[in-house]
Formats: structure tokens, C-alpha cells, sequence
């Protein structure tokens, strides 16, 4: 072998060192591959998780169909609005012993309420009695209530009987002794073309003639009443139940959520609460201007319930949830963005929406002319929450709830 030959052997025969390392454009190719696997692998884990909020948020059709309406600015919060905590200075009676005494009336010292098992309670005491049950039970959850039934606004009549709005079932006479019972208007008919599928509050005339109650929607029932609220929807009435020709009649329509019902002193026009448009109406349901109506107040910091004369002459008016100014308004802020209340309400249920809403308990004394002449508060509902009534009787308020396991009691004295 000569010196060439040699020198050609040994270059191809060179010893070659092995490392973990890639030519580079192997590693390019495998990087490129690797990086589209992972690329494929984030994409559809991507739209299997946003598969199902794209078909709830384009597919499913959401149940309810608001309306746009506009607010005023809420008012300032001072003066006759200026928080305080003397709605803090109340106590719980009864606590646990009763669900939801949305509406309260009294005979002598003895108190009445309807529950939302259903029930007509008499409070005497300590002790609690049960009147009668409108409905038939199962009772407890959202879904039985339309067979239980849900007692709301209740009242004394002239010969001692009580008059009580049921949501569902209607308008009855019971009486507060032997539990007897007489349905005057049949919950869920029909009257000029539209069904009573949300009764709430009732008022009497002083002779017993007249019987005066707010339906809050045809469409929607207590059980959907946040449905309502969003909705917006202006098919709310008042109407009028003659006990002598036992007439039915509509005195007032396209309201948005009418809820309590309070007669005026001469009994030609009741005060009612626009829930949702957080003002109170005048309605004449008697005399010259019958069919008529004006506002009583317009643009109240909160979202008013039921109306009950106070002892100056005035009417007591409970708020569960109030417009906070300054401060953020959840159902102001959505009353132009109906878009936004579909979209929640596709993507969460009852329950959780309520919690969207700030607990605020508010109640306010009210006199002709709109005039607020002094208000109590519990900021966040700490010891009343959800109140829905102000009941006066001697020197105190009772406080009724539409949710809460309580009677609430504020002495005058302390306020």
C-alpha cells in the first residue's frame, strides 16, 4: 500500500463520535412537528371546553325576552336617604319558626301572615297557630308552589275576616277563627284576554265592597318573578272585585311589576309600587277621574314593595334592594343591555343570580306630595334582610320578608 492509499483509508475509515445532539435540520423537522401536535392538541382542547358556551350563548334561546327601558340617574343618598343602621336596632321574633311572612295584619295584639308553605298563621305571643292552608302540600320548594300556593298580601276586612292575595290560587275571605275559607277570584283565569297568573297584594274598602288587588304579570309566575324583573315586561294590572255583583273588572294595565296596593283615605285611588321602575303610582279606582293615573314619587333609591299607612298620616314603604348613589346600580346598569340579562340568564340559574343583587334593607316613611320624611337602613341586610312589608301597630313596626325565617320588630321609641 502506498502513501495515497493510506491516507485514503484512514479518512474513511475516521472514527465518529457519538453525542445526543441532531444535524439541525433534523431537529427543525422534529421541532416543527412536535410544535403542530402540541398546536392540535391546544385547539381541541380549546373548543371542546367552549363547545358548550358557544351552544348555550348562540343555540339555546334564552327564557326570557327583555325590553330596553331607561332610569333616571338614582338619586343622592343624604338627606331623608341617608344611610344609618336603625333597622340594626330590630329583633327577630319567631326566628325559625316561619318562612317567608311576606304581608302582615293584625286584630287586637294578634298577628296574621301567610307563609310560603302555604300556611295562614296567627301569632299570638310566643306561639304560632296555623288558620288554614289555601293549597294542598307537597309544599317547600320553588316548583310545588303553584299546588301549596304562596299567601302574600293579607288584610282585615270590616266584619273580622281576612282578605288574602294568593299568588297562584287567587283572592280569598278567611276566617281568622275557624279557619274557614271562600275563594272570591280564582287565581290563573282569564280577564280581558289575559291570565291572573301572578296575584300579589290586596286592599279593602272600609264597607267591604270593594276588593282591590295588583296582578304583577300574565306572563310570568311568583316563582319566575327575577324573570319578570328583567323582562321588564309592562303587563301588570290592578283590579277590582266587587263583592256585591261579584264583578271583575281591570282598573289599570301595562305596568311594570305592580306589587303593593294601598288605599287612599277618601277611596277613590289606591298607591301602587312599580317594582321595576322603582316609583310609586297613583291609581283612581273610583269618582271622576277613575282610570286615571299620576305618580305618587318617582325615582326611589330602591325597589319598593309593599304600601301600609303609618300612624302620621303617611304611608310605610320596604325595600330589599336599593340604587345606590353613589355606587353601582347591577339592575340600572342592565336596563339598557338586554343582551347581557339573555346571556345570564342562559348561563345561570335563579339562585345564583339573586346573589348578583346586593342585600340592602331600606324602609322609608312617605307622605302626599312624595315627601320622604325619614328612613331606616341595614346596609347589607345584616339583621332584616329581603323585607317586603311595614306593618305599624302600637308604637312598632313589623317587618315582613318574603324570604327570611323571621318577623322583624322595631320599636319606634328607638329610632
Amino acid at each position: 500500500m502506498n502513501e495515497a492509499e493510506g491516507l485514503r483509508f484512514r479518512r474513511l475509515h475516521r472514527p465518529r463520535v457519538i453525542t445526543d445532539e441532531l444535524p439541525e435540520d433534523r431537529r427543525k423537522g422534529s421541532g416543527t412537528y412536535s410544535g403542530k401536535v402540541f398546536q392540535v392538541t391546544l385547539l381541541s382542547l380549546g373548543g371542546f371546553l367552549l363547545l358548550p358556551l358557544f351552544v348555550i350563548v348562540v343555540i339555546l334561546e334564552s327564557p326570557v325576552q327583555p325590553e330596553v327601558f331607561s332610569m333616571k340617574e338614582p338619586p343622592l343618598m343624604k338627606g331623608c336617604w341617608e344611610p344609618n343602621l336603625k333597622l340594626r336596632k330590630a329583633q327577630r321574633l319567631f326566628e325559625d319558626q316561619v318562612l317567608g311572612p311576606e304581608s302582615i295584619a293584625n286584630i287586637g295584639d294578634v298577628l296574621f301572615s301567610g307563609t310560603a308553605d302555604g300556611k295562614i298563621v296567627k301569632l299570638v305571643g310566643r306561639r304560632i297557630h296555623t288558620v288554614t292552608r289555601l293549597g294542598k302540600p307537597p309544599c317547600g320548594s320553588r316548583d310545588e308552589e303553584l299546588n301549596c300556593g304562596r299567601p302574600l298580601g293579607i288584610r282585615v276586612g270590616p266584619n273580622g275576616t281576612l282578605i288574602i292575595a294568593d299568588a297562584y290560587l287567587g283572592v280569598y275571605e278567611v276566617n281568622p277563627t275557624t279557619g274557614e275559607t271562600t275563594r272570591l277570584v280564582a287565581g290563573g283565569q282569564e280577564v280581558a284576554g289575559r291570565k291572573l297568573s301572578f296575584i300579589n297584594d290586596v286592599a279593602v274598602t272600609q264597607d267591604g265592597k270593594k276588593v282591590y288587588f295588583t296582578v304583577s304579570s300574565s306572563r310570568w309566575q311568583r316563582k319566575d318573578y327575577l324573570n319578570l324583573i328583567m323582562e321588564a315586561t309592562a303587563d301588570g294590572r290592578v283590579l277590582e272585585y266587587d263583592t256585591v255583583t261579584r264583578e271583575l273588572s281591570v282598573i289599570m294595565e301595562n305596568l311594570r311589576f305592580p306589587n303593593g296596593i294601598q288605599l287612599l283615605p277618601d277611596e277613590e285611588s289606591v298607591l301602587v309600587a312599580e317594582t321595576t321602575m322603582a316609583r310609586i303610582r297613583r291609581v283612581h279606582v273610583a269618582g271622576l277621574n277613575k282610570g286615571g293615573m299620576e305618580t305618587f314619587m318617582d325615582n326611589l333609591p330602591g325597589f319598593p314593595d309593599n304600601i301600609r299607612p303609618s300612624s302620621t298620616g303617611g304611608y310605610w314603604v320596604a325595600m330589599s334592594a336599593v340604587r345606590p348613589n353613589p355606587g353601582f346600580s347591577m339592575l340600572d346598569f342592565l336596563s339598557q343591555r338586554p343582551w347581557i340579562k339573555k346571556l345570564l340568564f342562559k348561563l345561570f340559574s335563579h339562585e345564583v343570580l339573586n346573589k348578583f343583587v346586593t342585600r340592602y334593607s331600606l324602609v322609608a316613611e312617605l307622605h302626599d306630595g312624595g315627601v320622604c320624611t325619614r328612613s331606616f337602613h341595614d346596609p347589607s341586610g345584616l339583621v332584616l334582610a329581603y323585607i317586603s312589608e311595614v306593618h305599624e301597630h302600637d308604637g312598632s313596626l313589623y317587618l315582613g320578608s318574603f324570604h327570611s325565617p323571621y318577623v322583624g320588630k322595631l320599636d319606634l321609641n328607638d329610632v
